[in-house]
Parts: C-alpha cells; sequence; structure tokens
C-alpha cells in the first residue's frame, strides 16, 4: 500500500528554541516500510503545506496518516484529511499520536467524516494491522483503532523498543532539526515511559506509568547509524538505571562512537547517578534539561514533582560542577500577580542556568485535567501549546500576557542577547561555515514571535474545532487514565521496578 505520513506545523515555542525530528513518525513509517508498504513523509515543520499537496497528486497514497502528539495541531490535521479526501477519492485517512488517543471519539466526530481511524497508543504496533484491515475492511479488530462505528482491541505495547529503526531517510530536510547550539540535531530514544505520576503530565498516563528500555546494543548501533554531530536523547528522564546509562557508554565507547548530547532527567536522578552523567559529559553530553517546574516547596506539591527545593538546587550544582550547561523549566500559574513574576525574574536573573517558562496548562490525559477546579476560560485546540493562558487569570488577561512576555523577554536578553552572540561567535561561525542557520536565526527572532499582543489577539479568532468538556473523574484509581496497561508475563501484572515503588 502507498503510504504518506505527515506531521504537523511548528507551535509557537518551536518557532525560535528548537526544532526536532519527528522520531516516533519515522518508526512508525519504519515498522510500515519492513511490513512491505511504499512509506513517504512529510513534516511540515520544515515543509510548506504545498508539499502535502503535492505528494498527494504525484504519489497517490492509498492512505494518509497524521501525527498528533500535540493538542494545538488537530484543527490543521482535520483539514489536511479533508483535503486529502477531496484529493484522492477512497484513500484512507487516519490519525494517531500522544494527545488524539486521549480525544479520539471527539475528533472523529469533529472529522465529519474525513478521518476513517484514531489509533490510541503506540503507532508502531498498530500501522500494519491498521493498513490490512483497511484493505480488507475490518478495523473493528485493529488493537487501539477507534472508528466512529465503534472501537477495536485495547491498544498494545512493543515488547522490544529496539525495533524498529527510525526510517530517517525519509525527511528530506535533516539540516533543519536543531535545538539551541546543537544544529543540526538528530533524535534518539533509549527508554519509553516514565514510573513518576506528576500532575500536569499525561506521560505516565499514556504509558500506564510502564518503563521498557532500549539493549545497549541496539541504542548505540543505532547511534552509530547517525551521520549528525549532534543528538538529543528523547527520553522523559534519562539515566532513571545508572546500570543502563553505563551500559550503553560502554558500547559507545568500543565504537568510539563522539558526538554532542543533550538529554531530559530529574534532579534527583542526576543526583543519585551523578557518575553516570559524567561518564557521559566524557562521552560529549553538553546539555541536559531540568524539569524544575517550581523554585518552593508549595509548587512542587501543587504538581506532585516528589522533590524538595534543596534538591533541586543541589542539582544545579552538580550540573556546574560537571561541566554540563543546563536548562530548567519553571511552570507559570495563571494565578500569578505582578509581584510573583517580579519574584521569578529574580531567580531567574540571579542563577547561570537557561530558564523556560511554560504556562500551566490542564490536558486531556492529565490528572489536572479531571480535576481542576477553575472553569476552562477557551477550548480552542490552537491555544493548548503552554504558552497562552486557558484557565482564567488572576490579571487582566492583557497583564498577564504583558508580565510573561516581560519575565521571557529578559530572561531571553541574558542567554540570547547581543551579549551572548558575541561569546557563541566561534559556534556561529562554525555553524554558518557548514550552512547551519537555525541557531543564528533564534538568536534574533524572539521579538518577533512572543509579543502580548500576539497572544491575546489569538483569543480572538474564530474557533471551528473545540475541545471536549472535562469529565469530572475521581483519580483515586489512576489506572482509569492510562491508555495502556502494563506489559505482562504469565498472565500476571508486571512487577514495579524500583523507581516505580519509589514513587507509587
Amino acid at each position: 500500500m502507498r503510504l504518506l505520513l505527515v506531521h504537523p506545523s511548528a507551535l509557537m515555542y518551536s518557532e525560535i528554541f528548537l526544532r526536532l525530528e519527528p522520531l516516533g513518525l519515522e518508526r512508525v513509517a519504519g515498522a510500515a516500510r519492513e511490513a512491505g508498504h511504499q512509506v513517504r513523509v512529510i513534516d511540515l515543520q520544515t515543509e510548506s503545506p504545498a508539499a502535502v499537496a503535492r505528494e498527494l497528486v504525484a504519489f497517490r497514497p492509498e492512505a494518509i496518516g497524521v501525527s498528533l502528539n500535540y493538542l494545538a495541531n488537530i484543527p490543521e490535521a482535520i483539514e489536511i484529511a479533508k483535503r486529502a479526501k477531496q484529493a484522492v477519492p477512497g484513500i484512507f485517512v487516519f490519525f494517531g499520536g500522544h494527545s488524539v488517543s486521549f480525544v479520539a471519539d471527539d475528533v472523529l466526530r469533529q472529522g465529519d467524516g474525513a478521518v476513517d481511524a484514531v489509533v490510541r497508543g503506540e503507532g508502531e504496533t498498530a500501522v500494519v494491522p491498521l493498513l490490512e484491515a483497511a484493505r480488507d475492511g475490518d478495523l473493528a479488530k485493529v488493537p487501539g483503532a477507534i472508528t466512529l462505528e465503534g472501537r477495536g482491541p485495547a491498544p498494545t505495547m512493543l515488547h522490544s523498543i529496539d525495533t524498529p529503526r527510525p526510517a530517517r531517510d525519509l525527511l528530506r530536510h535533516r539540516n533543519r532539526y536543531f535545538i539551541g547550539e546543537l544544529d543540526p540535531c538528530a533524535s534518539i530514544e533509549f527508554t519509553r515511559g516514565c514510573p513518576w505520576d506528576c500532575s500536569f503530565c499525561s506521560a505516565w498516563t499514556f504509558y500506564g506509568r510502564s518503563y521498557r528500555k532500549a539493549s545497549p546494543q541496539a541504542a548505540a548501533e543505532e547511534m552509530a547509524s547517525i551521520r549528525e554531530r549532534n543528538v538529543f536523547i528523547v527520553d522523559d528522564v534519562a539515566f532513571i538505571r545508572p546500570e543502563h546509562g553505563d551500559a550503553i557508554a560502554a558500547e559507545l565507547e568500543r565504537r568510539r562512537v563522539r558526538k554532542r548530547y543533550y538529554l531530559e532527567t530529574r534532579s534527583d536522578v542526576l543526583l543519585r547517578n551523578t557518575e553516570v552523567f559524567a561518564r557521559w559529559r566524557r562521552l560529549g553530553l553538553k546539555y541536559m534539561f531540568l524539569g524544575m517546574e517550581a523554585i518552593d516547596a508549595e509548587g512542587l506539591d501543587l504538581y506532585r514533582k516528589r522533590i524538595s527545593p534543596d534538591e533541586n538546587f543541589q542539582a544545579l550544582e552538580a550540573a556546574r560542577k560537571l561541566g554540563i550547561t543546563a536548562a530548567i523549566n519553571l511552570i507559570v500559574d495563571p494565578a500569578w500577580d505582578e509581584e510573583r513574576f517580579r519574584v521569578v525574574r529574580e531567580f531567574a536573573l540571579s542563577v547561570p542556568e537557561i530558564v523556560h517558562l511554560t504556562v500551566m496548562t490542564p490536558y486531556p490525559g492529565t490528572e489536572v485535567w479531571h480535576t481542576e477546579s477553575r472553569r476552562l476560560t477557551t477550548r480552542d485546540y490552537r491555544l493548548f501549546d503552554i504558552q497562552h493562558a486557558v484557565v482564567p487569570t488572576a490579571l487582566p488577561l492583557d497583564v498577564f500576557y504583558r508580565e510573561l512576555v516581560r519575565t521571557q523577554a529578559i530572561i531571553n536578553r541574558k542567554h540570547l542577547g547581543l551579549r551572548t552572540a558575541v561569546g557563541a561567535a566561534r559556534v556561529l561561525a562554525s555553524n554558518l561555515a557548514r550552512g547551519q542557520t537555525n541557531f543564528a536565526r533564534m538568536l534574533w527572532r524572539f521579538n518577533r514571535v512572543y509579543n502580548p499582543e500576539r497572544q491575546l489577539a489569538d483569543h480572538a479568532r474564530p474557533v471551528r474545532y473545540e475541545l471536549p468538556l472535562p469529565r469530572h473523574l475521581d483519580v483515586g484509581d489512576r489506572r482509569q487514565l492510562y491508555i495502556h496497561t502494563r506489559p505482562t508475563s504469565h498472565g500476571n501484572r508486571e512487577k514495579p521496578r524500583p523507581a516505580e515503588r519509589m514513587t507509587e
């Protein structure tokens, strides 16, 4: 079958700071291609919408799948589906991905017949049986598939994340993926899932709080095959299991693989497993992202981070001693007043780390979606991008955005202003010499992307597609939130791993 896979366009945050290759979509493409299907991939982060129209004419796909890991892309995806149905009569249209898994039934109805199926859960296990069922007309038997007529069996999880390998060769503009100065930058996955249960996050609810590891040999072999010199390790929390991180490092050392790395982890994991991070620093680990989320105990308790402010600050000091540049995230609560923004600005200027701000957003799939008592002020999918306020703000909305952008701008000048550009001249020159302009463009685009007038105006746009209303749910049994249940062995529930026992 001829299959066209599409990743939607970039969100607001990605217009400046990063643009990551669609690793999940590449893995789905790999699974379909291994089964004998003809596959093409379009990433609208790096191509114009006209690219989809051209492929519909030139390739005449029999099926088109759109990846929806972000709620904000759902309206765009529905429009792509409708245009595909018009351009290629009889084409099979399906959606899949993290965010759409939690709102599948609503999106099917909103598609008004243009979307034939939504796949909940992991796409690698579903794509081949889905395409076979689309040909044979028996979608009700596909695990994770939902249609307007009903649901298939529960979604299935990969037994091993070693395969399928991502079909990276299908991406046309690999030089356009970057994260900060790591330009260009590929992505890789060592583990999948997260054993913690932060209230604002849906990673643990999607994977049923499971945690799977790639074999060190497969991880190192894939790393060696990546041609980019920079690699982002996309794990939700890197090196939870220190022996796993050590084993991958040993394989890379044996193969003499040298790259520059960026990863995400937790402060307590860094403090427990400092030796592993030190080893990776010697291998080329340059940046790490620490999701601090809050600078006080009250905020950390609110988000159920299960960590103290002292541990967060100790982790920052540990990263400094290792020579790793840390970036930290703080969640902006719409209840903040001007004084709270001032305190955060002072904190951000007092530490050497890069500080990012994201707006607290109750997402379907998160616990706060079901428990947040504040009513949504909008259900426009496009505003659920962690850069807009979707619940009432303590400040007037225009003042909230003014304070938010003012705070972001002050932090931006600290890290991406003229002084930083001069300090990064060697990096800029090296990137430009290789034809890489992503980092250079990032230094100067902030004011074009982030301004309070634009963010406020976004709320006034006509709304065609809306999120479903939150359904209050007693989350005493959090398994009600899961998309996947954990893999079983001999018919029994898998025993929690040490990190899971620690957080349950």
